[in-house]
């Protein structure tokens, strides 16, 4: 029934086990299984798999779970020898994908979610006195400037030149509602007929697949240990290209100095553009923060894109960008013709200024990183406790995530369906691949997953990686 050959866990071997069987026709319909802690005794092994396997069967109408029972087989029809194994492969195959979206409303024990935020030090009377105070303005209630209030971008540009290292003022900032708005601002005034957009592969697709509908041209570039090959970029064509070269998403590697220079030398050479995406560049836990491309050259063709989703909330919708002086005509130009409004509550807009301005912000991301550094330590010990030889770990040292491989062959997508079932959240990293030809490459080798730190709370974290290299390893 189980093979030592453990480039398969045990509780996929049961599950294939026992659907061939059933399949075959060698368990009838009635036949009762054994129950877990018995079968688990006769095989030597936890419990654990062979409850994953069992609620698997169960999911897919196999067997069904009798109260006083146990397991028993439910009534099918019969296939045999090839027509059973090629069933077995495609219902495999068709196994539901896990979850992957910030959007899933499921509820798990162990959330390793990619995107969620930790809320537990948010300063509540503080943002709730900052906001009534704007109440009290009803000049609020009015339309705004477009490209954002000029308090907020005022505060925005400080703190860049402070702590990110950008060479911009308060007119160069743009804020949004929301990232897509931007993108789609950005697709309308970016010049010329180069309608090419490099992108990092593996990497963030909102952006991409902002500009796709866009009508521009998508093109995958590989990347290398210290960020994007720049001499695939040359040879690609392409008129801009997108990066997130502080902490690469979801690799986590820091692009070198080295490579930042000669991307900027390709923007002044062909006249494109870098759109640095620097979506958690201050949240960093061992070490300096790393300063920001755009801050390497006076008037560099770089367009900055940040946002207060991951350092403040995400449900004040607050997004900016920081565009070269050389692009404010056109967005202007684009506003007028448009008749653009605010997209970002003025209220949200003008509370976090004085958020900023006060010093409040300041020591909230002080807080929060120490907060989120506790987090990033207790999960790379705990997978390094649990998991040891048997799994690498890469994309530390910064941001809310890290990616987890398993050193052995393995289909990403059922390992993290039966981590679901289990009770567990991780993210295949398979969907951060543009295509399905680098989505497929990468799902035929050890198998690898993002797992998010940044909400789950520090007590559950290494019971959680305790219970995952239960399921997964058997």
């Amino acid at each position: 029934m189980l093979s030592e050959d453990r480039k398969l866990p045990y509780y996929i071997q049961l599950y294939d086990y026992f659907k061939k069987e059933i399949l075959g026709g060698a368990l009838p319909a009635g036949t009762r299984l054994p129950s877990i802690r018995a079968l688990a005794g006769q095989l030597n092994i936890s419990a654990t798999p062979v409850e994953l396997a069992y609620q698997q069967l169960v999911s897919e109408g196999f067997i069904a779970s009798r109260p006083r029972s146990g397991y028993a087989v439910q009534p099918m029809h019969m296939l045999s020898g090839r027509a059973a194994a090629e069933d077995v492969e495609a219902s495999r195959k068709s196994l539901p994908a896990p979850p992957i979206t910030p959007r899933d409303p499921q509820h798990y024990l162990y959330d390793f979610h990619i995107s969620k935020n930790d809320f537990s030090l948010f300063p509540r009377k503080i943002w709730r006195s900052l906001f009534q105070e704007q109440l009290a303005n009803p000049d609020l209630l009015q339309y705004g400037d477009p490209q954002g209030e000029p308090a907020l971008r005022g505060s925005i540009a400080a703190h860049l030149r402070q702590f990110r290292g950008l060479r911009c003022t308060p007119e160069q900032v743009v804020i949004g509602g929301d990232q897509h708005l931007l993108c789609t601002l950005l697709c309308h005034i970016l010049p010329g007929s180069n309608r090419r957009l490099g992108i990092e592969d593996p990497g963030y697709h909102l952006l991409p697949a902002a500009f796709a509908r866009n009508s521009y041209e998508i093109i995958p570039v590989q990347l290398q240990e210290d960020g994007l090959d720049i001499e695939l970029l040359r040879a690609s064509g392409a008129g801009a290209v997108y990066i997130s070269p502080s902490h690469q998403f979801p690799c986590g590697m820091i692009m070198s100095i080295a490579k930042r220079h000669a991307l900027l030398d390709w923007a002044r050479v062909t006249g494109g553009y870098i759109i640095e995406d620097d979506y958690d560049g201050e949240f960093r836990y061992h070490g300096r923060p790393v300063p920001s491309l755009q801050g390497l050259m006076e008037n560099s063709r770089v367009i900055y894109m940040g946002s207060f989703a991951q350092s403040v909330a995400p449900a004040f919708c607050v997004h900016y960008m920081v565009l070269p002086e050389e692009l404010l005509p056109a967005y202007r130009n684009l506003a007028r013709e448009l008749y653009l409004e605010h997209s970002a509550s003025r209220l949200n807009q003008i509370a976090l200024h004085y958020f900023m301005e006060r010093g409040h912000f300041a020591r909230h991301l002080r807080r929060m990183r120490l907060l989120y550094q506790k987090k990033h330590d207790a999960l790379l010990q705990a997978i390094q406790l649990y998991f040891g030889e048997q799994a690498a770990i890469r994309g530390q040292g910064a941001g809310f995530h890290l990616l987890l491989r398993l050193n052995r062959e393995g289909d990403a997508r059922l390992l993290a369906d039966t981590a679901a079932a289990a009770g567990i959240r991780v993210t295949p990293m398979s969907y951060t691949w543009w295509g399905q030809s680098g989505a497929e490459a990468h799902r035929n080798g050890a198998p690898e997953f993002i797992l998010g730190f940044g909400a789950i709370p520090e007590e559950r974290i290494g019971e959680g990686i305790r219970r995952l290299a239960e399921v997964w390893l058997g």
